[in-house]
């Protein structure tokens, strides 16, 4: 399973979890996330970063100008979307980027099947509440397309091996405090995961 690590808000962290493996690093433009980070903040740390290393940027309620701005301006190389956007909004956006589905059933889950999608726990807050997902919603489902958030951890990433994720998302499962991260639980998550 391919690994990200969300709400990255230094330097240090972000190389601590790419040196341990990470495929993907995420950084947060929602205002009211305690791991927010303004566009320059983000700049700084992405400008510094290896190459073959995936900088997602992750947005809630923007519109396709916004996203596509705050993208390029960071050096972002995709997109993750945390709300319910219009066609439109998909069709306009310049920026590759990948939808996020907020599952409150079973039924969701099943949502953009035919493409790379992010699936949450739904929970009133947008992202990082460390909420776990019903994991029987996924038996039975093909899950290659599915990148798994909400709720991870070092004890618990190693039970999904069975269900064949794309890839998985932590956040709040690897943090000493919001948006500070613990070197020790992002290695030991990684491990497990790639393991």
């Amino acid at each position: 399973m391919r690994t990200k690590i969300c709400g990255i808000t230094s330097y240090e962290d972000a190389m601590v979890a790419i040196n341990a493996g990470a495929y993907a690093l995420g950084f947060v433009f929602y205002e009211k996330s305690p791991r927010y980070l303004t566009p320059k903040q983000a700049k700084e740390i992405i400008s510094k970063l290896p190459p073959f290393v995936e900088k997602v940027a992750l947005f809630v309620n923007e519109d396709a100008q916004t996203i596509d701005r705050i993208s390029q301006e960071v050096g972002a190389t995709l997109a993750q979307l945390h709300f319910e956007a219009s066609d439109e909004l998909y069709s306009t956006l310049k920026t590759p980027h990948i939808k996020v589905v907020r599952a409150k059933s079973k039924a969701d889950i099943l949502k953009y099947s035919n493409e790379y999608r992010l699936v949450d726990a739904y929970c009133e807050a947008y992202g990082g509440a460390g909420k776990r997902i019903n994991i029987e919603w996924f038996d039975g489902v093909d899950c290659s397309k599915i990148i798994l958030a909400g709720g991870l951890s070092a004890d618990n990433v190693a039970d999904l091996k069975g269900y064949g994720f794309y890839g998985v998302d932590v956040s709040s499962g690897v943090e000493i405090s919001h948006g500070k991260k613990d070197a020790k639980k992002i290695q030991e998550f990684i491990n497990n995961a790639h393991s």
